[in-house]
């Protein structure tokens, strides 16, 4: 087999062949590119170490496995509110429609010239777009929670969000659950601190970074439909690779619930797989360098408020210490934008003082993507941005593979998960800023610390966003 994983391209038919590993090959046939977006542009391709799916699209505008300009990200999302805004029909003047044409340019070459991410981003966050009547985002955690947010964002009033969360918050009750069938973590939660959020019957936008069978938009749709009922419910993704028998199953819940279902995204198309899954990960040589940095912790203060959570049970450790309220996790409204982008502003300036190399990473945890890469975005030239994931993939160092390099750990929320730290090489950043929304004990963000120390060049940064400014201590 040829042992590579560029596509061999096919302008008639729109049809990519992944060869990714020996055994492992991944045909896509695009049926819908609305930005015609070059799919180089959009992911590159890794094995999977799952037993229910056996491959993964790695993202290049998502900011979770690759590293990235920060602005790319916040820009993906948008973009995608970009098609949400034009499907709603938004304003029929000419002058209005050329506003909407020319910023779907922008977002297109933003997101295909990373370097012009940024000018792009903020075009579109100028043109303080107002959605006609109320709408209610929700994105998926872990990887979908900055693309949900940022989608939501573009927005200057009408819209309310609120990410699913994996992490179990005692004391506090979820308004929906529900579970994803194919991934390692299957269980999703929702903390809604207004009991109002979902309550209304205005369109509900769904947001996953990739679709491919529509059954955790199913089961979504469903318990909200059980609860919340109402018309309409939007899906926006990336990709979407529903075709066939899964399409099909969206038009018969429209008919069995009586709502209608509609579907946005970036890339459309269907795959097909041929291989078997790999169900253990290759040896990770990568970070046996014994060198050290010393890793010094910030404690900023953003001017946001805390959300106070305790428990009697063994997660007492963690969550006695209080959230950040307005993640996303607990439910935002257009209103409350500006508190968050003060705080942003805030934090951002603080950090970029702290600076002293030219080559930043700035590391978001887990679920916590959004406020890290909002932060990134303004800390000056130089930083790049990605988040730690629960996704377990196999490395392979070849330069058209998606993940060439992998460090797993005990997670600091629940150290019976391995979260990873994927395509950072050691060496490659002068320092890494890692953000955190609460404390955690130092026995738990220990062994992610250790890995980071003998990444970093220079310096570890670990800041960990308060309520008030507290200072700076070492490690």
């Amino acid at each position: 087999m040829n042992n590579s994983i560029l596509s061999d391209y096919c302008p008639k038919t729109n049809t990519h062949t992944f060869n990714i590993v020996e055994n492992l090959q991944v045909t896509v046939t695009e049926t819908s590119n609305p930005f015609h977006m070059p799919i180089s542009a959009l992911f590159s391709m890794a094995a999977r170490i799952n037993k229910k799916r056996s491959f993964l699209f790695v993202s290049k505008v998502l900011g979770k496995h690759i590293p990235v300009n920060p602005y790319t990200p916040l820009l993906s999302g948008a973009a995608l509110g970009l098609l949400l805004y034009r499907e709603l029909d938004v304003g029929s003047a000419n002058a209005h429609k050329e506003l909407i044409d020319k910023l779907i340019k922008q977002a297109m070459n933003g997101l295909i010239h990373p370097e012009h991410a940024e000018e792009a981003y903020n075009e579109l966050m100028a043109a303080k777009l107002i959605l006609p009547d109320p709408v209610v985002f929700i994105g998926f955690a872990e990887t979908a929670t900055a693309l949900g947010h940022s989608m939501y964002n573009l927005f200057a009033e009408n819209a309310s969000y609120i990410h699913t969360t994996r992490e179990d918050i005692p004391d506090l009750e979820s308004v929906i659950n529900f579970e994803e069938e194919h991934s390692h973590a299957v269980d999703h939660l929702c903390y809604a601190l207004d009991a109002n959020l979902l309550s209304g019957t205005e369109p509900i936008i769904l947001v996953d970074d990739e679709i491919t069978t529509g059954n955790t938009a199913i089961n979504t749709i469903r318990d909200i439909q059980s609860k919340f009922p109402r018309q309409e419910y939007v899906i926006a993704s990336i990709l979407d690779w529903r075709t066939g028998a899964n399409v099909q199953v969206y038009k018969e819940l429209e008919q069995e619930l009586g709502i209608s279902i509609k579907s946005l995204c970036l890339l459309q198309g269907s795959i097909e797989v041929k291989g078997v899954p790999l169900l253990a990960a290759g040896e990770q040589k990568d970070l046996l360098s014994t060198s050290q940095v010393p890793v010094v912790t910030t404690y900023v203060s953003d001017g946001m408020e805390r959300l106070a959570v305790t428990s009697t049970d063994s997660l007492h450790e963690v969550n006695e210490c209080p959230y950040m309220k307005y993640t996303g996790r607990f439910g935002l409204e257009s209103s409350q934008n500006r508190i968050v982008d003060a705080g942003v502003s805030v934090i951002a300036k603080q950090l970029q003082e702290l600076r002293e190399g030219t080559q930043t990473l700035v590391l978001g945890v887990g679920e916590f993507m959004y406020l890290p890469m909002r932060i990134a975005a303004e800390m000056g030239d130089g930083i790049s941005y990605q988040s730690t994931t629960r996704s377990p993939i196999h490395p392979y160092r070849r330069l058209d593979y998606g993940v060439h390099s992998a460090a797993g750990y005990p997670s600091a929320g629940d150290p019976e998960i391995t979260n990873f730290i994927y395509n950072v090489d050691p060496g490659r950043y002068d320092e890494i800023f890692v953000l955190l929304e609460r404390e955690v004990p130092e026995n738990r963000i220990q062994p992610m610390m250790d890995i980071l120390k003998k990444l970093a060049r220079q310096k570890v940064h670990l800041v960990v966003l308060t309520a008030e400014e507290t200072g700076t201590g070492g490690m």
